[in-house]
């Protein structure tokens, strides 16, 4: 629900609202329905600014390896534009520093007279193009990105010029919205606790995710036999891109591990939803067993996976460098168990090990194969769901709003949170 504020507790109202502009690089699917929901403020007029489009018209997604449209509306719900455009982004390429690259940042900042300027991400030019001419007009600068301590590798001497770009950086930033703990704690690493830090925890749109997964609880067992699955016998489910950081390999190791031992009665089958890279070695790593029991769904488009989440018996992400993991969340409001590596950044906000969930160390396929054995004895996973649900609750666009609100409070003279 939308938070009211009286016009007489601030220089902004509905009649007059705080002009916040967004820029980020493309319309992101897990963004969209939270766009919609800062758009609903009645004090905050959003303006969302693209840098391309390349979601929208679909493309060739360099990690799943095949060609993505999604099937959910990326637009609807909030005024936006796509900024002019110098470099576009290359098809079957991630953005990169220079690609996409626009024009005009700084004449649409001054024309729009915003309150308040967010980015999504510091590691695209045009992003910082956007900090530097909304410092220039002493406009208060938010940023958001997902990064963490652990996000990848580096030598000592990509630490220092890391720490250099970082120190340059903190004159055009107000302040930084954290996704989560490890996000936080990356941001008071290198800008040495400068900078206020408010919550804005990555989220889904749970009541879509609880409606639509409640829905298909209607048709489990028609779907289970639709995939040629036994009743009665659980199922663990994998959805990710097939490339090695998600390391679905260590799953299908662990899981062969479980059954071969006995260690999960009745014998549980292994779902892996997505595509990438590594999908034919991992096929043929399956099939040497000559086990009926894994399946690979390949890539599944965002309304199809309430009824996946709502089939399985536990979710699994063995990721490594993973910033956040919007997967569990989904996985959270099906009201399902959870297994996660220690390096899927939303474990420590989302999985209380033990109570909804196990977190094992990356790489360490034994103690995942306990942590499958330890959710699917008797009751345990149903018990751990009920919890996951409960957790949920906490993670939402309406916590979204309040932590946006906080910063534009501290940052915007005038302003009101509540």
């Amino acid at each position: 629900m939308s938070t009211v504020i009286s016009p007489l507790s601030s220089r902004f109202s509905e009649q007059h609202p705080l002009r916040l502009a967004y820029f980020v690089t493309h319309p992101i699917q897990y963004q969209a329905p939270l766009l919609r929901r800062i758009a609903r403020e009645p004090d905050i007029h959003l303006k969302v600014f693209f840098a391309c489009d390349i979601s929208v018209r679909g493309h060739l997604d360099h990690e799943f390896g095949v060609r993505v449209k999604w099937d959910t509306d990326l637009l609807a719900g909030y005024e936006h534009e796509f900024l002019p455009v110098l470099r576009d982004a290359v098809d079957g390429q991630a953005p990169t520093f220079l690609r996409p690259l626009n024009r005009h940042v700084g004449r649409i900042l001054r024309e729009g007279h915003f309150d308040a300027v967010w980015v999504h991400g510091y590691n695209y030019l045009t992003n910082l193009l956007a900090l530097r001419a909304a410092r220039s007009m002493k406009i208060p600068r938010l940023i958001r990105a997902e990064s963490t301590t652990y996000d990848r590798p580096r030598s000592q001497m990509k630490l220092l010029v890391k720490r250099a770009f970082f120190a340059l950086l903190a004159p055009y930033v107000s302040a930084v919205l954290a996704v989560g703990d490890d996000n936080a704690a990356y941001w008071s690493g290198y800008f040495r606790d400068r900078l206020p830090i408010f919550p804005c925890c990555y989220a889904v749109d749970n009541q879509f995710f609880q409606r639509k997964c409640s829905a298909a609880s209607e048709n489990r067992e028609e779907f289970r036999r639709s995939l040629g699955l036994q009743a009665g016998r659980p199922v663990i489910l994998f959805a990710a891109k097939l490339i090695p950081r998600k390391r679905c390999g260590d799953l299908l190791e662990a899981f062969l591990s479980l059954v071969q031992t006995g260690g999960a009665q009745p014998a549980p089958y292994l779902l892996i939803v997505g595509d990438g890279e590594q999908r034919a070695a991992l096929e043929q790593q399956a099939s040497r067993t000559n086990r009926g029991d894994i399946r690979f769904l390949g890539f599944r488009n965002q309304s199809e996976m309430p009824r996946l989440y709502d089939l399985c018996d536990v979710f699994v992400l063995p990721s490594a460098d993973e910033p956040w993991g919007l997967a569990v969340n989904e996985a959270m409001n099906a009201g399902r168990p959870v297994v996660v590596s220690d390096q899927v950044g939303c474990h420590k906000n989302l999985v209380q090990d033990g109570k909804n969930g196990f977190v094992f160390p990356v790489g360490d396929t034994a103690a995942l194969a306990d942590s499958l054995s330890r959710v699917l004895a008797g009751d345990t996973g149903r018990q751990m769901g009920v919890e996951s649900l409960r957790i949920i609750q906490d993670y939402s666009f309406d916590h979204n709003v309040l932590g946006l609100r906080a910063a534009l409070e501290a940052l915007v003279p005038g302003f009101h949170a509540s």
